[in-house]
């Protein structure tokens, strides 16, 4: 029976294993550090978190709900959502909590998995889930070990967080902080945000769904499907405009300009939140709450520099102290450092560490040369700006329940270097002439790579995902004799 231990119990890795069950596969072992199911759900808990997709989309397709609360639900109901998902297609009794892995090593027949805890596992095949959002990223500011009130990451918020009357600053205006400030402003003595960009917004068609949907929902199904449908049709649009089509890339900056003169009166605070790099840069963050915030008086909107975090809150360029009591990081995750901390190493004694010095890359976001039966869900280069990533997540597992039968049957997978050389510089180059040109050095490595981000529409991702084509692959005898065990 082949053996199968994925790395992460969020969409990405639930997917994957109902995918394999649905296959017929039944040794599978889910490793996932925390004490429950969830993912980024379980750990983002701040004020204000919910879904930037609609909810139509943001589900999967094999379990439509018919019970979202709203068309943009909170983080609670997706997390309830995936939970209850696992524990219906079974995947639930697959888990094992709070094991974290430290290491996976390739033998030359299977790979040795060592937990932190220095228990040890085989495998036939190794899938790492652990998506592109699972480590904070927190700047390193001079003297931020010197500040003696809370300071937390978002995605580390717990409950009892004081923000009641309290003066909080917030660093970062992504995606986490728009939904933060409004959610805490009036309840916060005041709030300085600290704005590097200014991101791209839209205006956001939530809406509570009543009983009577939910009701309809649940006697004709079908319903959910033409929602979806809808919903889909609504991010093409979105990506034609990312994907630079010109009278809907102008359309759509359009819409922007008119929330901003709509929500912003004041025409100073105009510019500061206009933003200065193309559309599409940074994922477009849909609010109707965050530019009314921004205008409040008890709010303030900083673009100076920060230089140092002192003993009464922060300082700026132009060397003005910012007091604050609370220090809120809502500046993303590591995106770019896939499976840190994980030390990987593959056939030969190659370290996925360094097969990746100059950024990760794989193909199709799945598979790495050097890196026998390991397939990786949300990999470099698979990141969607413009629709829900559980799409990719489920055109993934269907590939890799092709590959894992293959293994099955007795193969050994290892794509070939040429052809993930030669796809990852048809993914870099489509990159290089995009919108992608014109964006800052947090989307690029060191190297100026684009690491997370497909270039192309979803529904191509799915299309080349469809069949895994064995002539992509090495020879199962050249692995097996390279690396004898």
């Amino acid at each position: 029976m082949t053996r199968v231990v994925i790395i992460g119990a969020g969409f990405g890795g639930v997917a994957t294993a109902v995918e394999l069950m649905k296959a017929g596969l039944r040794d599978i072992v889910i490793l996932e550090k925390a004490d429950r199911i969830g993912g980024v759900w379980r750990d983002n808990t701040y004020p204000g978190c919910a879904c930037d997709v609609p909810a139509p989309l943001y589900s999967f397709s094999f379990a439509p709900n018919p019970d979202w609360s709203r068309r943009y639900p909170p983080h609670h109901e997706i997390l309830a959502y995936l939970q209850r998902c696992a524990a219906e297609k079974g995947v639930t009794p697959l888990v094992r909590l709070g094991a974290e892995v430290a290491a996976a090593a390739w033998t030359g027949r299977h790979w040795d998995i060592t937990l932190t805890t220095g228990t040890t596992l085989e495998a036939d095949v190794l899938i790492p889930a652990v998506g592109q959002l699972s480590r904070p990223s927190i700047p390193s500011l001079p003297g931020a070990g010197s500040f003696p009130g809370v300071a937390v990451h978002t995605a580390h918020w717990t409950p009892g967080i004081p923000i009641d009357g309290r003066r909080v600053a917030v660093v970062g205006t992504g995606a986490s902080a728009i939904q933060l400030v409004p959610a805490i402003a009036g309840r916060a003595a005041h709030i300085d945000v600290f704005q590097r960009t200014a991101p791209w917004t839209l205006p956001k068609p939530d809406r509570r769904y009543g009983r009577l949907r939910t009701a309809a929902n649940r006697r004709m199904p079908a319903l959910m499907r033409l929602s979806r449908l809808a919903t889909w049709g609504l991010t093409l649009i979105q990506g034609a405009a990312l994907a630079g089509n010109r009278p809907v890339n102008a359309l759509v900056r359009g819409y922007a300009w008119a929330q901003r003169h709509w929500q912003v009166r004041d025409p100073e605070l105009r510019a500061r939140v206009t933003p200065d790099e193309p559309l599409g840069c940074k994922r477009v963050l849909f609010t109707n709450a965050w530019l009314p915030a921004l205008a409040r008086p008890d709010v303030d909107l900083i673009t100076e520099k920060i230089v140092a975090v002192t003993s009464s809150g922060i300082r700026t360029a132009d060397g003005i102290d910012h007091p604050c009591d609370v220090l809120v990081y809502g500046t993303g995750f590591a995106a770019t450092e896939f499976l840190v901390p994980i030390e990987v190493t593959g056939r030969d004694g190659v370290r996925l560490v360094d097969e990746w010095r100059d950024g990760a890359h794989a193909y199709l976001g799945l598979a790495v040369p050097h890196f026998p039966n390991m397939f990786l869900v949300y990999g470099p280069n698979t990141n969607t700006g413009n629709t829900s990533v559980i799409y990719f997540h489920e055109a993934q597992a269907r590939w890799i329940t092709q590959a894992v039968r293959r293994v099955a049957a007795g193969d050994i997978l290892e794509v070939r270097p040429d052809v993930a050389a030669a796809y990852d510089s048809e993914i870099q180059s489509r990159l290089s002439t995009s919108v992608w040109t014109s964006c800052q050095s947090w989307y690029r490595t060191a190297t100026g790579r684009v690491v997370t981000n497909w270039p192309g529409k979803a529904k191509e991702y799915r299309r080349r995902t469809s069949t895994l084509n064995r002539t992509d692959f090495l020879p199962s005898s050249f692995i097996a004799a390279a690396t004898p065990e």
